[in-house]
């Protein structure tokens, strides 16, 4: 019964915060399904690893037909990972895209020559996502040096109410505190599971980041809105926030 209501919320949110259908401005990107992939490097690999995907692994995607989004090192980077995002046309082309990607001739020829001192790659971690409905109307924004994955683990039942509330909202006051919107999405959870909410938030910096996302939270007119959008209950169990900094070859900046 709680996967069925999920569903039915998940459906009406659609046609609430979406009545020109289910198309989306995804700032240029034409994807439907995407994936954020964490890669745990080797110690001293790290730097090995960002120029296989720069030099090889990145044009591999692209002339397969997967749609490179984002790449990303953490500013703190304590655990050495790389962060990037991909896209997909659909949840049925990921596996069969990946497929073709490891049988490659071409990237087999570029893993090889690699590895030959050793594997770069010691984990992978993924995360399956779809747009966020009604949340990916903001244009692409200008670049910013500083950039936070920002996600969001609901309340039971409550990711409707969290995604209003983004719509009717935060968006627009986290926009008179000149931060980027970038894309928003849910994750693709098995069933039964509540999805998160995902999204990317930049700034000219950290330093700016971070005095602006305070003044964002002292604002009345969030504290009002928060107050309001929880009068049955809190909205957001845990977020967990970190903060990127692109690489050269990543497209969204």
């Amino acid at each position: 019964m709680k996967r069925i209501i999920q569903l039915i919320g998940a459906f009406l949110l659609c046609l609430v915060m979406a009545p020109n259908g289910f198309a989306q401005d995804a700032q240029g990107f034409t994807s439907k399904y995407f994936e954020i992939r964490k890669y745990h490097a080797h110690e001293g690999k790290l730097d090995e690893l960002i120029a296989r995907f720069e030099n090889h692994t990145f044009g591999i995607f692209e002339r397969l037909g997967m749609e490179n989004i984002a790449y990303f090192l953490p500013v703190n980077n304590d655990e050495n990972t790389l962060t990037y995002i991909l896209g997909y046309p659909d949840k049925a082309s990921r596996n069969r895209l990946w497929e073709k990607f490891v049988n490659d001739p071409e990237w087999q020829e570029v893993y090889r020559k690699s590895t030959e001192n050793g594997a770069l790659v010691k984990s992978v971690e993924e995360t399956f996502m779809v747009l966020a409905p009604g949340l990916n109307t903001y244009p692409k924004p200008l670049p910013s040096e500083a950039i936070q994955l920002r996600v969001y683990t609901c309340s039971d039942g409550k990711l409707f109410d969290l995604q209003r509330r983004f719509k009717d909202h935060t968006q627009a006051l986290f926009d008179k505190q000149d931060f980027r919107n970038y894309l928003y999405w849910v994750t693709d959870e098995p069933a039964g599971e509540q999805s998160k909410l995902i999204y990317l938030l930049g700034h000219r910096n950290e330093a700016v980041f971070n005095t602006a996302f305070q003044a964002f939270l002292k604002d009345p007119e969030w504290i009002k809105a928060k107050e309001a959008s929880e009068m049955n209950g809190k909205l957001v169990e845990k977020v967990d926030a970190t903060m990127f900094k692109t690489l050269p070859f990543s497209p969204l900046r």
